[in-house]
């Protein structure tokens, strides 16, 4: 019993994790429509700017969280207005394009603080929480509570403010929301920023959990796309499914026998599911 319960908060801690990167991987496609591979990235600087904030500069941890939130939704910002803005709908034109930012952004990061060292994030919450038989850190639960309330805050945004009901606007029909006067690339910004916020508190998060270097952002946007494809890309419910089944399905493959083989059932099931549902397990047929 004790083995199925430590099991069970680990998938949920892992599927809060998926959580925070596909949510914001599948905003910036429903609104923008760009498969965008530097989300991975966002997620990468997120991890080094808490790194040079709590790890260097001796800011608090929650503070140095803040900053990651707000650098890298300049960012993605900046690269919505000069990038992707110019691409709208272009799938094939986004791809590349982000593939570009990828590049610059690693290689910016390893110019400027190396590539050999990985980066050390001291733990915040050092010890375990243990009760009923199971042992978890504190460090690594932690990212339970921050994932539900950052998707209480996108949540209320996205239903209960004017910008908000325009990003689901311009989600769902784009030609219905310029003639109903939402201006469609504030929109486009605002979405580009609230997705690579999103990712940026994954790695802000998970920084003092893994490995920070320049090239960490690799596997988990594929794991993001792949939780995003299956949930129905664009569809936020969706994918909070998806990661929660992506979640658990590969702890406990993990547990049971191997990690490896975990990716390898999670991308079967992947190809299954797309085999009976092609548009996903939340999204529509066109």
């Amino acid at each position: 019993m004790s083995i199925i319960l430590q099991t069970l908060v680990n998938s949920l801690i892992t599927s809060s994790f998926y959580m925070l990167i596909a949510v914001g991987l599948t905003l910036v496609f429903g609104v923008m429509n760009i498969a965008n591979f530097a989300h991975g990235e966002f997620y990468m600087v997120g991890a080094y700017t808490v790194w040079l904030l709590y790890s260097v500069g001796k800011i608090p941890f929650f503070v140095s969280v803040l900053v990651a939130l707000v650098v890298v939704c300049a960012i993605g910002v900046v690269a919505e207005r000069v990038l992707f803005r110019r691409v709208y709908g272009n799938v094939l034109g986004g791809f590349i394009i982000s593939i570009g930012l990828v590049f610059i952004l690693q290689v910016l990061v390893g110019q400027i603080w190396g590539v050999g060292m990985m980066k050390p994030v001291p733990k915040v919450f050092p010890g375990s929480l243990s009760v009923l038989g199971i042992s978890v850190g504190w460090q690594r639960f932690i990212v339970v509570p921050c994932t539900g309330f950052l998707l209480a805050v996108l949540w209320f945004f996205l239903a209960k403010t004017k910008t908000g009901r325009g990003l689901r606007a311009v989600a769902q029909d784009r030609e219905a929301a310029i003639l109903h006067g939402i201006d469609v690339n504030r929109c486009c910004a605002v979405a580009m920023g609230l997705g690579s916020a999103m990712a940026a508190a994954g790695g802000a998060l998970m920084a003092p959990i893994v490995s920070v270097y320049p090239y960490m952002g690799h596997s988990v946007v594929w794991t993001g796309f792949v939780i995003v494809i299956v949930g129905g890309a664009g569809n936020i419910k969706g994918t909070i499914l998806s990661a929660l089944f992506f979640g658990f399905l590969h702890t406990i493959v993990a547990t049971v026998l191997d990690s490896t083989i975990g990716n390898l059932v999670g991308v079967l099931c992947m190809l299954i599911i797309l085999a009976i549902k092609p548009e996903g397990l939340a999204g529509e047929r066109e």
